[in-house]
């Protein structure tokens, strides 16, 4: 029987709390835990993530996903944007910051759970969220195998240049309309001069050709988000990663938001495939 904790909140009096989920079927014991984490104007419930997450527990896997602290969601609207200010004030630096408080909360509150292996961990992320999980992996042993699902291999190129750059850096702030809520949704200037300060640690690049742990890569082939071309170069700095080309898939594996059917999108079933295989083996 699959076993949902939704929306459970991870709390610290000094930063904003941690929205998660966690599934899980009650009748595995000790089952590998997976850490997902969603992408850019993303969240844990955005489209066919929830039944993914629901596959992999029926699987036998311990499923965590949660919202970035700064994703823009709050603990009682977790779903979309309510908070733009926060939005606004999110960086890389916070999600992998954000990433590591999971880990270490897991780990300590769940470390005798009869159906859950803290310690056998890996971590999945999909677009930016790639990027975040490849940094992380690289840089924490916690970390056992991880899984990009249409990652990201650079964030610097993501970055405005010339007058663009110089324009945000005067006002403060540049806005960026998502296409769905149509929500005019601010960057503001910290997230670049954040970028800066820390950028060795936030180069993709360096972080794969550091991992010593098993890489999957997925991506489709028809992602105009983030090109396929993203996905080799990941593979060419990690010679022994696995890499997994879905033909015809886009950015988001041919899922929407909202996603009311009650059956995977068709990719959705490879992916969960792939990913079974990958960490059982």
């Amino acid at each position: 029987m699959i076993a949902r904790n939704l929306n459970i909140s991870i709390q610290d009096t000094s930063k904003r709390p941690i929205v998660t989920d966690l599934v899980y079927d009650s009748s595995i014991k000790l089952g590998p835990l997976i850490i997902f984490c969603h992408g850019y104007k993303g969240f844990k419930d955005w489209g066919a993530w929830p039944l993914l997450s629901e596959a992999l527990a029926a699987s036998g896997f311990v499923v965590i996903k949660f919202n970035f602290s700064h994703n823009g969601g709050t603990h009682k609207e977790p779903i979309d944007f309510p908070d733009l200010e926060a939005f606004g004030n999110n960086n890389y630096t916070k999600e992998l910051e954000d990433l590591d408080r999971v880990i270490s909360w897991v780990q300590i509150t769940y470390a005798n759970h009869p159906n859950m292996n803290p310690l056998n961990l890996t971590l999945i992320g999909h677009s930016r969220g790639g990027g975040i999980v490849t940094i992380k992996a690289a840089e924490d042993p916690r970390v056992k195998k991880v899984i990009s699902l249409a990652g990201v291999s650079d964030f610097k190129s993501r970055f405005p240049l010339g007058k663009e750059l110089e324009k945000w850096k005067e006002t403060g702030v540049r806005f960026i309309e998502n296409g769905r809520t149509k929500q005019l949704m601010p960057h503001y200037y910290q997230f670049y001069k954040d970028f800066i300060a820390n950028e060795p640690r936030l180069t993709i690049q360096t972080a794969v050709k550091k991992l010593k742990i098993p890489f999957l890569i997925i991506h489709g082939d028809a992602d105009t988000s983030v090109s396929i071309n993203e996905a080799l170069a990941l593979r060419e700095w990690s010679p022994n990663g696995q890499f997994i080309a879905l033909q015809g898939a886009n950015h988001v594996f041919g899922s929407s938001h909202p996603w009311v059917l009650t059956e995977l999108p068709p990719y959705f079933d490879q992916i969960h495939t792939e990913i079974t295989h990958f960490i059982n083996n």
